[in-house]
């Protein structure tokens, strides 16, 4: 690997855990355009670039998610039987996925994930919140929930929290608690989609070294090093600043970033 490259992968990791710690998101916003320059930048032929960019990123994710949850469970802000009962649907919707995002263009997949994009930065920027007017569906309403949260989760690379803690507030859940059980889905789809894009690039030759399936594991490795080193410094940054303004300066870039997605796919 050349040394910039090298570099870029440490410092998308440091960029990656900080925000994590810092406002409570998955990298996956931040991760899947990054990954993208910096595939394009290596010559990956565009069909497949975004391909790569997803796999990658969903298996980065893995070693966020096993920290976070790690945490939330030791503040006793996961609900077990809400991750037990909505994780069968999570991970077969997040594996399915996969199949459709192989056979998707670099085109589709990035204006997909760039409209997704808009949608969070939306949320974020106007602290969007449902009021909570319901109580959780049984056991075939968590299922299938699950199963539409693994599925678009698996297709814009994202731990699920941007739609999970959505779903679980309008179901009445306390905020902090739909924080931590959303910490504890994101490791089965960010495990059911590394597979997914695993299994699913395993017939695509990209002629590159270390890449298994669409999934670039020297990237994974550098990445989930640094990410897990800062994510609990952005974490005591949160407690010195003042977070709802930084979201507002985050979804902006959010914004930025959906537009660079569609010029580097278009």
């Amino acid at each position: 690997m050349e040394i910039e490259l090298i570099v870029s992968f440490l410092a998308l990791g440091a960029v990656v855990g900080f925000l994590a710690g810092l406002l409570g998101i998955g990298g996956g916003l931040v991760m899947v355009p990054a990954l993208t320059s910096l595939f394009i930048w290596q010559g990956i032929p565009l069909e497949q670039v975004v391909h790569l960019a997803l796999g990658t990123s969903m298996a980065s994710i893995v070693v966020t998610s096993i920290s976070s949850m790690r945490a939330h469970h030791k503040k006793g802000g996961v609900l077990w039987d809400v991750v037990r009962l909505i994780a069968p649907g999570i991970v077969v919707g997040a594996f399915l996925a996969t199949f459709l995002a192989a056979v998707l263009s670099s085109k589709v997949l990035g204006i997909f994930f760039s409209c997704f994009l808009v949608y969070a930065s939306t949320q974020m920027f106007l602290n969007m919140k449902p009021k909570p007017t319901r109580i959780l569906p049984g056991r075939t309403g968590l299922l299938a929930a699950g199963s539409i949260i693994g599925s678009v989760s698996a297709l814009v690379s994202i731990g699920g929290g941007t739609l999970t803690v959505p779903f679980l507030s309008w179901h009445n859940i306390d905020v902090k608690k739909a924080i931590g059980t959303s910490a504890a889905i994101g490791l089965p789809i960010s495990v059911a989609g590394t597979i997914g894009y695993l299994v699913n690039g395993l017939s695509v030759d990209l002629n590159i070294d270390y890449v298994f399936g669409f999934i670039y594991l020297p990237g994974v490795v550098l990445i989930s090093m640094m990410s897990f080193l800062t994510a609990s410094l952005g974490a005591h940054v949160a407690h010195l600043l003042p977070v709802p303004v930084l979201k507002k300066v985050f979804a902006v870039l959010l914004l930025g970033l959906a537009i660079k997605m569609i010029s580097s796919v278009i």
